[in-house]
């Protein structure tokens, strides 16, 4: 059974939900990066000093930073624990950091030369050509062999699959991570950061998180899969270096721990739902809670250290890698830690792009009225983040872009639900590559009673509490 949903355009929109464009939107696990079209005039602004020689930087506007707030940009692991409820206690001393740290921005055009060298690392025959703003390799004429897709315009995400699923036993992780050598190489990551523990079914999955500018990475990640023959059968990326751009000054990681945990807990004037606190606020329209409720005791995680680097975030639609505080972090009872950062630039520099001084703000073309099928129009899956559900409400949630619409379905059968949601544009269309958290809620036939939640991949769709600020996906 499927349905769709529309925007609440009436809806009043709280804090959390003003900052639902949050950082990187890479498809970790070498599952596809998140291929948005991109958007007239570019809007690339900053990378170097300011007129007259004046060395103090301009506001830097994140499209995920609440002005006025917290300046909450903070970021986690896809699949990992959701930081939003939870304090951090910091286990032992925590650096201060070098001072102050530049900004990366994505620049110019990916060549034809440039996809030629990836093209032939990853094994995929064939002239590169442009179509739609994407330079595209293979398949052959018949859709069989490999093939490869890389964004004309910076920093150049790229997907590359060939056609024919693999089958047998994965390869262990140090043939994975060679067979991998050589696609990093080509992409100028050899010292970066490899996870080979992934398994895909029969492919293994090779994670590189690359170092630029001398610093470790977050959401930058490459993706390499890597089938039972030792070949590359898949993976995803970035294909164009980002270069030095603004240097602003950083905090220290106590400081920036303070406003990870001070984004955690909110401002304390207005609860979920948009219910203010019992004084009544004056800048705003919302009337005074009749009772306050008391919340329960968030969790306590611990912060076992933390890393200078960068982290992926968006600046007027278009990723950018911006210094921040990489906290290793573990939950009570937990045996595997995780990671979550947060911006490290001094607060004083944050700005929202939609602040005065914040820079032009790039806004979508109106959206067209589109459904899959219809002429001119090209369909595509979405990976769920994740879903909730109640009785026979399944509610799924996921990241997409801000152009066309979104449907999803449920094929139940045996002990498992398969859950897909997929993406209609209109083909060619011009829209500003944003992107934001969406909901979509699917009526299964029966409840779910214990039965597992997997993607069209077959891939565990993890449960979860679905605060990061999600809205209803625009339907049809």
């Amino acid at each position: 059974m499927s349905t769709e949903q529309t925007q609440d355009r009436h809806r009043r929109r709280t804090p959390l939900t003003v900052a639902s464009v949050a950082a990187a939107v890479l498809l970790v696990g070498g599952g596809g990066a998140y291929f948005a079209a991109t958007s007239a005039g570019g809007g690339d602004h900053g990378g170097g000093p300011a007129a007259g020689g004046d060395p103090t930087p301009p506001p830097l506007a994140l499209d995920g930073y609440a002005a006025g707030g917290t300046g909450s940009t903070s970021g986690i692991a896809p699949g990992e624990p959701d930081p939003y409820g939870t304090r951090y206690q910091a286990d032992g001393a925590l650096p201060t950091g070098p001072g102050d740290a530049p900004v990366y921005r994505s620049r110019g055009d990916v060549t034809a030369a440039d996809v030629t060298a990836l093209a032939k690392a990853l094994g995929a025959p064939g002239t590169p050509h442009l179509d739609n703003g994407a330079w595209k390799v293979g398949p052959a004429k018949d859709g069989s062999g490999p093939s490869l897709q890389v964004n004309e315009r910076a920093p150049g995400a790229w997907t590359y699959a060939r056609s024919a699923p693999p089958t047998g036993h994965p390869v262990g992780e140090g043939a994975a991570e060679k067979a991998a050598a050589p696609v990093l190489k080509a992409l100028g990551q050899d010292d970066a950061k490899l996870d080979a523990s992934q398994l895909m079914g029969a492919v293994r999955v090779v994670n590189a998180e690359p170092r630029v500018g001398g610093l470790p990475t977050y959401g930058w990640t490459t993706g390499v899969r890597i089938g039972p023959d030792g070949q590359v059968v898949g993976g995803s990326g970035q294909l164009k270096q980002p270069v030095k751009a603004d240097t602003y000054p950083v905090i220290s990681a106590r400081k920036t721990l303070g406003l990870l945990n001070s984004a955690a807990a909110g401002d304390g004037r207005v609860g979920i739902g948009g219910c203010a606190s019992p004084v009544p606020v004056r800048e705003r329209d919302e009337a005074p809670c009749k009772a306050p409720t008391k919340l329960p005791a968030p969790p306590v995680a611990k912060v076992t250290g933390a890393t200078f680097g960068l982290a992926a975030q968006f600046a007027q639609g278009r990723q950018i890698l911006v210094p921040s505080w990489l906290f290793q972090v573990k939950a009570q009872g937990a045996r595997e830690g995780y990671t979550v950062t947060h911006v490290a630039v001094d607060p004083r520099f944050l700005t929202s792009p939609h602040a005065p001084g914040g820079g032009p703000s790039e806004r979508p073309s109106p959206r067209p009225s589109v459904r899959p099928g219809d002429p001119g129009t090209e369909t595509r899956d979405i990976r769920p983040d994740g879903y909730t559900v109640d009785g026979r409400t399944l509610t799924a949630y996921f990241t997409g872009g801000v152009c066309g619409t979104y449907a999803a379905t449920a094929s139940e059968s045996g002990g498992e639900v398969a859950l897909k949601i997929t993406h209609t544009e209109k083909k060619g269309m011009i829209c500003v590559a944003m992107a934001k958290f969406y909901s979509l809620k699917v009526t299964l036939h029966e409840p779910l009673d214990g039965r597992k939640v997997v993607d069209t991949h077959d891939r565990a769709v993890p449960h979860t509490d679905g605060k990061r600020g999600y809205v209803p996906a625009p339907r049809s």
